[in-house]
């Protein structure tokens, strides 16, 4: 399997990347060889470069593209000189880049709401070194767009003037997210929504989903990949999701819209809870084992380390907040593709219905007011996340917008 294949609905970018893993393959092997033929890394006649950009909307695969790339800029396989090219998915380039373990590969993720220039100066720090034992330094920052603008500028720097063999992969939902001084020196690869056919597929092929819960998940995320898995194989995703579906059926009256909008915080909690259940105890032990607390003394730690565990805690804390705000987020973007399929059946529109499992709350929603009203409904649901971005407190936030979906 090519390290292409999880692409899903994106032969232009997978063809780019592919031409430049190619070109980035020439400039290595003449150089190791010392030879001078192959154009530099970012030169006129190159497809490559050292700074990449890969923008799209969330579930097209931005950090999919990355992490392929990624692999093919490793890719040591004998056969990728044979016109196979490189990034073959099999070779210990590729597979210890996917798999995340690649000494000269750093893939940055953040379950935080931002990426501060503490974090950013240790990435720098890093892309100043020559590879270890790979073909390139990579890093892959896959929240580009949840850089401070301190870090922004920290990175600027790096990326203005790279060593040598290191490979900036920055992943952002669009251009804008990302400071025009970075963007400038990037070159952008946008990546589209993928169909939902080809979503389902991948679930089938590659997840083992059977093929009629495969297209329904599909369709219900409107080709959203990550969230189309989870609704997959999370049976609680799936529950939780019934439960928003359901919510323009209890705002008849006020005392309906402020127990909605309490469900909707209490579920975004719940969600942050299991995340935390799943992952805050694992860390905290290995952490404390780490500063070297001793089985046998109750589980004290040694003297100068309470530091530490407090910068954890509160890292915790604040993975909770982002948590629970990206729990929330997905309930109201379920909940704008309710009314989406709502006004699609109000106009008549042959678009596909999304929602085809609750096709009859859709129709009692439809025949129950008019396409002005589900507009309406629409930007409420707009204010709300707009306002959650401002950091108004939760509740106040979700409770207008549902008083705001009762009066239509």
């Amino acid at each position: 399997m090519a390290v292409w294949d999880d692409l899903v609905g994106q032969d232009r970018v997978t063809e780019q990347l592919a031409a430049a893993a190619r070109d980035a393959d020439a400039f290595v092997t003449a150089a190791a060889a010392g030879g001078s033929g192959a154009a530099e890394s970012g030169g006129a006649a190159s497809k490559m470069t050292h700074a990449w950009l890969f923008t799209g909307p969330p579930g097209s695969g931005r950090a999919t593209a990355a992490r392929a790339f990624a692999a093919a800029l490793q890719c040591v396989s004998p056969d990728r000189a044979l016109g196979a090219g490189p990034g073959c998915g099999f070779c210990d380039g590729c597979h210890t880049t996917l798999v995340g373990t690649h000494a000269d590969v750093e893939i940055v993720r953040t379950d935080l709401l931002s990426i501060g220039v503490k974090e950013t100066r240790d990435l720098v720090r890093r892309a100043q070194l020559s590879p270890a034992g790979g073909r390139w330094q990579v890093i892959v920052l896959e929240d580009a767009d949840r850089l401070t603008e301190g870090a922004g500028n920290v990175l600027l720097k790096a990326v203005e003037e790279p060593a040598p063999r290191t490979v900036w992969l920055l992943c952002a939902p669009s251009l804008e997210d990302v400071l025009p001084t970075i963007r400038s020196r990037c070159r952008s690869l946008t990546l589209r929504t993928p169909s939902a056919a080809a979503v389902a597929d991948v679930l089938v092929r590659r997840d083992g989903i059977e093929p009629e819960l495969a297209a329904q998940v599909a369709r219900a995320t409107q080709g959203h990949i990550g969230r189309a898995r989870r609704l997959a194989t999370d049976e609680r995703a799936r529950t939780r999701r019934e439960a928003v579906l359901k919510l323009p059926l209890r705002v008849a009256d006020v005392g309906g819209c402020l127990k909605a909008a309490q469900e909707l915080i209490d579920a975004a909690a719940e969600d942050a809870k299991q995340v935390a259940e799943e992952v805050d105890a694992k860390e905290t032990e290995e952490l404390r084992a780490a500063l070297g607390a001793a089985a046998g003394t109750g589980g004290r730690l040694p003297r100068g380390t309470a530091g530490a565990m407090k910068e954890l805690q509160d890292r915790q804390k604040r993975r909770a907040t982002r948590t629970q705000r990206d729990s929330l987020d997905l309930a109201l973007t379920e909940l704008t593709g309710f009314y989406r399929d709502v006004l699609a059946i109000q106009l008549g529109s042959r678009v596909e219905i999304a929602n085809a499992d609750a096709r009859d709350t859709l129709q009692r929603v439809a025949s129950g007011s008019r396409p002005e009203s589900t507009l309406r409904r629409i930007e409420a649901i707009g204010a709300c996340r707009q306002a959650l971005d401002r950091n108004v407190a939760p509740l106040l936030a979700v409770e207008a917008m549902t008083v705001a979906l009762r009066a239509g």
